[in-house]
């Protein structure tokens, strides 16, 4: 069965889509830890990120730090935290966080934030790009 990742890959979910790539996919967390977190995949499902080809977890580093950039532009911020757990979706993926204290990065407080603030953090973030 696809995860829930390949799932928002192929169509069949909805995201918030902030860049994409042949290999790359960013999109916004729909629980986020705070505003503007994004999650960076590969469009291939391989669960552990440790278990990504050398070329692909380099591509995927490469493409989070382009993100990253932009994200840290349109979200105001110290700086963008990184987080790689991969216990929750079973396909590898990065946290960008922006972070204004450690707080931020707390994963058991999740914001509820609506469609339409979604949209205008990923069009933010997008411009940016």
């Amino acid at each position: 069965m696809p995860s829930l990742f390949t799932r928002i890959v192929n169509g069949e979910i909805p995201c918030h889509k902030i860049a994409e790539t042949e290999d790359f996919l960013a999109f916004l967390d729909v629980f986020p830890c705070a505003p503007g977190h994004t999650l960076v995949i590969p469009k291939q499902e391989i669960d552990y990120i440790f278990d990504l080809e050398d070329r692909l977890y380099e591509g995927l580093m490469k493409f989070s730090k382009q993100v990253a950039a932009a994200v840290e532009q349109a979200v105001p911020c110290k700086r963008i935290g990184v987080a790689v757990i991969g216990l929750e979706v079973p396909h590898a993926h990065v946290h960008l966080i922006p972070l204004n204290s450690m707080a931020d990065m707390n994963f058991n407080n999740k914001l509820k934030m609506s469609q339409d603030e979604l949209a205008e953090i990923a069009a933010k973030i997008r411009e940016k790009l």
